[in-house]
């Protein structure tokens, strides 16, 4: 056996929520180039279609809908749609969510209640409507997105965001010990900082940038911040069979963050 054929996921039908994020994108592109059939999800139709149309021209037939997961309806709405267009469900990639930052005397109660709506809550349902599908067919892949926060604090205004990402840990966990013997993996990537447009200051090399920078570079053993590119791996590794003994797992893509 070729030992490349346990990361073969051609023919496989992904669905992919965020999918006009940094790492939804990611996802999407990466799973297009593998042969995936894709139902991409997003609240932006904009760069939603952008996105869509680059996956088409990678070869990939893609369900674009323009629907964030905000409910129970919507998430059942979105496993429907997979079912429908390409009559299963293999991949859930669950790259929606948010953050907003706030000391917390300034927080509201609905702000934090917002956050761990969208990175929470959502996640659950989406968890909970693809688990139902994958069961019916006795395989799945679930792929949540955490952060290096869900392990780590972060002084600066982040207890909505370090809470949903810890509970998203959590889901993680407890799912994959629930659906373990179903088929079903549910694991977590969990990066730190890497390159999108909300980042894209920290990779300037202006005087502020720089020095934040330096303080965070302080702490990675790698010694750089991350880039798109060191996603791929975890997820192609994650939503294919070669993770097929793996579940409940947080992989940390943090060039070593985490670890010190």
């Amino acid at each position: 056996m070729n030992p490349l054929d346990i990361f073969d996921v051609k023919g496989d039908v992904a669905l992919i929520t965020g999918a006009s994020g940094a790492f939804g994108m990611v996802a999407a592109r990466v799973l297009a180039e593998a042969g995936c059939d894709l139902v991409l999800a997003a609240g932006n139709q904009a760069a939603l279609d952008d996105i869509s149309k680059a996956c088409r021209d990678l070869g990939a037939a893609v369900v674009s809908v323009n629907i964030r997961p905000s409910d129970e309806d919507a998430c059942q709405a979105l496993v429907e749609q997979a079912v429908k267009a390409f009559g299963k469900l293999d991949i859930l990639v669950v790259a929606s969510g948010m953050n907003k930052v706030a000391p917390i005397e300034e927080m509201t109660p609905e702000t934090f209640n917002s956050v761990m709506d969208a990175n929470v809550s959502q996640t659950w349902l989406l968890a909970r409507a693809a688990s139902v599908q994958m069961k019916t067919q006795g395989y799945g892949k679930i792929v949540l997105v955490s952060s290096a926060r869900g392990l780590l604090g972060h002084p600066a205004g982040y207890t909505a965001y370090c809470a949903s990402k810890s509970a998203t840990d959590g889901i993680t966990k407890a799912l994959g010990c629930e659906l373990g013997p179903t088929g079903i993996t549910v694991n977590a990537i969990a990066p730190t900082v890497f390159r999108s447009p909300l980042t894209a200051w920290m990779f300037e090399e202006n005087e502020e940038a720089q020095k934040v920078r330096a303080g965070f570079l302080s702490r990675v053993p790698k010694g750089r911040l991350g880039e798109p590119e060191d996603l791929v791996g975890p997820l192609l590794f994650l939503a294919s069979k070669a993770s097929d003994f793996y579940t409940g797992h947080i992989l940390y893509a943090d060039g070593g963050y985490t670890a010190g």
